[in-house]
């Protein structure tokens, strides 16, 4: 019997500092491998890779983890295709200090 392939979604975000010479290479050095492996950026220091089950995930995870810079906070998550694009995107469309709503919408009429 053959298993179905589970499509997964891993999503990395991180925060590395990058004050000194040294930390901003290391910054560079773990940017420059998540794209050459193949990860895509969502938004400045998020990204994402499709993977094809747990264990090609955690294949993915192992590289990441042989490549951690020595400072900073790297988190990932493990999610369902469906999960993944179930996701909100927000984009906040208004001019600074306009809010563009009109208050007739937000009254409650019976």
């Amino acid at each position: 019997m053959r298993r179905k392939m589970r499509v997964m979604r891993l999503l990395i975000m991180f925060d590395l500092p990058t004050k000194t010479q040294s930390d901003k290479k290391s910054y560079h050095e773990f940017h420059k491998f998540l794209v050459n492996s193949g990860w895509i950026m969502e938004q400045f220091s998020v990204y994402s890779r499709i993977t094809l089950g747990t264990e090609n995930a955690n294949s993915h995870l192992s590289r990441v983890n042989k490549n951690l810079p020595p400072k900073g906070c790297v988190t990932v998550l493990e999610l369902t295709e469906k999960q993944y694009t179930g996701r909100k995107i927000l984009i906040n469309s208004t001019k600074r200090g306009v809010l563009s709503y009109n208050p007739s919408q937000l009254s409650l009429e019976f």
